[in-house]
């Protein structure tokens, strides 16, 4: 004692221990799992004691009862010192000494040698290892994981005493005995593993083996018996059978201690043999848990614990974990334990979601299902095998979500959304993804959802003032939605895209006129758009509802009227927005759509130049006049249609348009000159007791206050005879003049209608805190007539299209089906059309001798050239 042994590792191989892995071994034998996640720090484990002490015969080692009751403990008598590799017994079907690495086992080992030699002792026994001699190295000594003999022949081994196999296996019986009822042994540990080694040394390795087994099941037969009579609660038979489990392992590692060589030797050379670790598991599972009473007893109380912590108790996790261990290490968990447990499992949830469906709103329902879903995934992380998780978790998301999607879907997804409820909408939207099937019906009812919200937005003829506005909202909350609730899921985003060009276009027109109008009203001078970039914000947002809309031309009829009212009147708010908003058209539908817009701008700047150019012209006239005229010559080509209205100028400014026209002719021959009366406006002067003013107003109003410089009283008939202004013009007219705000006429009598006969006063006692007064232009103000006209416009021009497609079809193809010239129609034409409308030309186009009507076929048409 005292005396280490110490061995140099070589260099040409990493150190190992001596009981390296085994080579031959026929199958993974089970093991008794290690520490799982959680487990409590002082839970019960088996634990294996240190290789056996060296030969002393003063000495013995105790094994009894210890402070964890009834664990083997072991005293070596000597120290094996060792550097590098791991004190375990690694290899397939053995547990691990130092409760690392190669072993399985549900202890782990407390007694650990000093690492601080050069190599593991290659034999638990040193001195009785074959290949040793007087501790030192034998020269061509294998340490390949196999015990090994000393080499000597039959003639040269020494006879056994008489009696000698039978008074060994005597002293190793008592030994197990011992290690059975956790009391003392009599024996030095080394003297013990020194007899299993002499006995195998002397063929009675089979023999040994063989009443070892016995030994062993008899005693778990007689646990089994003692579980059997015991009448016990639920909880405590299951703390019983735990015990029997944990005493049962901690006594296979200690037996198979002192049964190594022969483990090592006889058994590991006979592969239909099982280990003697797997011996004892295999004893335990057909003596113990595969007795019926006792595994539907131990498999009843062990639901009955996770039916209570299901429904809130605490329960005892470490003894549900070490029971649930015991039946995977001994086979028995799937065919036992887990098909039970997820039936049941199904049950309870399959009861628990239709009746919280009845009882629960949806939010607290989708709150439920997901702290159900966390419980069961903790419950596999602490106490379940891992093989248990995909079909439990399965389970509880068929039974909770799987049902009742549709449901949950009916009942609240739309106030989910109304209420724009962010973190319950990213809930249902993680939750139906966990479902097969449960995101494709999450996109039929967000894809309804929008549908429905929009198309009341839309149909509604009271809500026109607001929808556009409306819309824009609603894009903004459903893109947010999407954004954070749906992860930007492209399905979703194309569904969104699909509905609301779905519901934009259930009113025909109605959509593009209101968003042309909303361009306008923002775009002109005077809205409360603060800057540029908010302006360009709004103007983007706007070009995203515009893409949905099947009917652009209708768009570009309204803009363009609107457009040329801002120009032509200056009330533009930003040329840079304007011409932004030109290019953002440009982009999305091409360069024939906004030719004729560009142009509208680029007459504006061709008279700007011409207006130099004529007041240059009139500083070298001998009599310029008191009037500065602006004109703005436009190609009629460009611009909106316009009614001429033939009215009385007075002599000064029919003066004045001649000059002009002398002077734009001599520069352009053979142009021809139209004057629109109806889009003149001026600036006026007049005087009053309180002082002078200036007006902004129209042609038509500046003719009628003119008249006031000839007398102070005017009827409507003499109004009407002297200016020329049709009837429904000079009625809004003398309205905005003598019943707006601004009131520079009296009207007798009063009344906001102005009637035949009325009569119109000068107010000379007119009042304003405004030096320039701007009067309304009615005129300019969009008639419900001129909607009507314009809508008409578009459809006029709409025709003219599907007559020029239909003959550029015809003259390629000659001659053509009907089926076949509608569906070329559709490919071609940019605008809905309607497939009566389409037949209404075609028969138009063959009355005017375009095409033909093939004479045995009707629906057959030939081109005439």
């Amino acid at each position: 004692p005292g005396r280490r042994w110490r061995t140099k590792p070589r260099r040409s191989r990493t150190c190992r221990p001596w009981w390296g892995t085994p080579t031959g071994s026929p199958s993974p034998p089970r093991w008794p799992q290690p520490p799982r996640v959680g487990e409590a720090a002082g839970a019960v484990r088996p634990v294996l004691p240190p290789p056996p002490p060296r030969n002393s015969s003063s000495r013995t080692s105790e094994v009894g009862a210890g402070p964890s009751g009834g664990r083997c403990r072991a005293r070596p008598l000597r120290t094996f010192v060792y550097r590098g590799g791991r004190s375990a017994l690694q290899g397939r079907g053995e547990p691990a000494a130092d409760g690392g690495g190669g072993g399985h086992g549900p202890g782990r080992a407390r007694a650990l040698p000093s690492r601080v030699g050069s190599r593991p002792a290659p034999w638990p026994c040193p001195v009785s290892a074959p290949g040793l001699s007087g501790g030192r190295w034998l020269r061509g000594a294998r340490a390949s994981g196999r015990l090994q003999p000393p080499p000597c022949s039959p003639a040269e081994r020494p006879k056994l005493p008489d009696n000698y196999t039978q008074d060994t296996w005597h002293k190793l019986h008592e030994a197990v005995a011992a290690i059975q009822s956790s009391t003392s042994i009599k024996y030095n540990l080394e003297e013990l593993y020194q007899a299993v080694e002499n006995l195998c040394s002397y063929k009675v390795s089979a023999t040994l083996y063989k009443q070892l087994r016995q030994v062993c099941e008899d005693h778990v037969k007689a646990q089994i018996l003692q579980c059997c009579t015991d009448s016990l609660d639920s909880l405590l038979f299951l703390k019983k059978i735990n015990k029997c489990w944990q005493d049962h392992c901690r006594q296979m590692i200690m037996i198979r201690s002192i049964f190594l060589f022969l483990d090592r030797t006889y058994v590991l050379q006979n592969s239909m043999l099982p280990s003697i670790w797997d011996m004892g598991l295999e004893l335990f599972r057909n003596h113990v848990i595969s007795d019926k009473q006792v595994q539907n007893k131990t498999i009843d109380g062990i639901l009955l614990l996770i039916e209570r912590e299901r429904s809130g108790e605490a329960v005892d996790r470490s003894l549900l974990r070490s029971l649930l261990s015991m039946l995977s290490d001994l086979q028995v968990y799937k065919e036992s334990f887990e098909q039970r447990f997820l039936e049941e499992t199904n049950c309870l949830y399959a009861a628990e979601g239709q009746r919280l469906m009845q009882e629960r709103e949806v939010p607290e329902y989708l709150h439920h299902v997901s702290k159900r879903l966390e419980e069961e995934g903790d419950r596999v992380i602490t106490y379940l095998d891992h093989s248990t998780q995909k079909p439990l978790i399965a389970c509880v998301e068929k039974q909770l979500l799987g049902e009742h999607l549709t449901a949950i879907l009916q009942k609240g997804l739309d106030n989910l959304l109304d209420e724009n409820r962010i973190s319950d909408l990213t809930q249902t939207y993680q939750l139906f993804s966990r479902v097969k099937g449960g995101q494709q019906i999450l996109l039929q009812h967000w894809s309804e959802y929008i549908k429905n919200f929009g198309t009341t937005i839309v149909v509604n003829p009271e809500k026109d003032k607001d929808m556009v506005q409306e819309l824009l909202d609603f894009k903004d909350k459903v893109d947010h939605i999407i954004e954070v609730c749906f992860q930007k899921n492209e399905k979703f985003i194309n569904l969104m895209k699909e509905a609301f060009e779905t519901f934009i276009n259930k009113r025909p027109n109605k959509p593009a006129e209101l968003i042309a109008k909303y361009v306008d009203s923002k775009l002109r001078a005077g809205n409360k758009e603060a800057t540029d970039e908010e302006l360009e914000r709004i103007l983007d947002k706007i070009m995203i509802i515009f893409r949905f809309i099947h009917g652009k031309d209708v768009f570009e009829a309204f803009y363009k009227k609107d457009l040329a009212k801002r120009l032509l009147v200056g009330k533009s708010a930003s040329v840079d927005a304007e011409k932004s908003m030109l290019s953002k058209l440009k982009h999305e539908c091409g360069a024939a759509f906004t030719s004729k817009l560009e142009g509208m701008f680029k007459d504006m700047e061709l008279s700007k130049d011409v207006m130099v150019q004529f007041k240059q012209y009139m500083q070298n006239q001998s009599d310029p006049g008191n009037i500065d005229l602006t004109v703005n010559i436009l190609t009629m080509g460009y611009w909106p249609t316009y009614t001429p209205m033939e009215v009385h100028l007075n002599s000064e400014m029919i003066k004045l348009q001649e000059v002009f026209k002398t002077f734009y002719l001599g520069k352009h021959s053979g142009r021809k000159l139209q004057w629109q009366t109806t889009l003149g406006h001026a600036v006026l002067k007049a005087e009053f007791k309180e002082g002078k003013k200036e007006f902004q107003v129209s042609l038509f109003q500046t003719l009628v206050l003119l008249m006031f410089n000839e007398g102070d009283e005017f009827s409507f008939e003499e109004i009407k005879m002297a200016t020329g202004i049709e009837d429904s013009e000079l009625r809004r007219t003398l309205q905005s003049l003598a019943c707006g705000k601004a009131r520079v006429l009296i009207k007798n009598p009063k009344g906001k209608d102005v009637e035949d006969g009325d009569k119109f006063i000068f107010n000379g006692d007119f009042k304003h805190k405004l030096f320039r007064i701007k009067i309304n232009q009615i005129q300019m103000k969009e008639t419900v007539e001129e909607q009507v006209s314009t809508t008409e416009r578009v459809f006029q021009d709409r025709q003219y299209q599907i007559d020029a497609a239909i003959v550029r079809i015809m003259k390629m193809r000659k001659t053509l089906g009907h089926n076949l010239l509608v569906s070329e129609l559709y490919n071609q034409l940019k605008f809905p059309v309607k497939p009566g409308d389409l037949k209404k030309r075609i028969e138009s186009l063959i009355d005017r001798d375009y095409m033909e009507r093939d004479k045995d076929n009707p629906n057959q048409y030939h081109y005439v050239a």
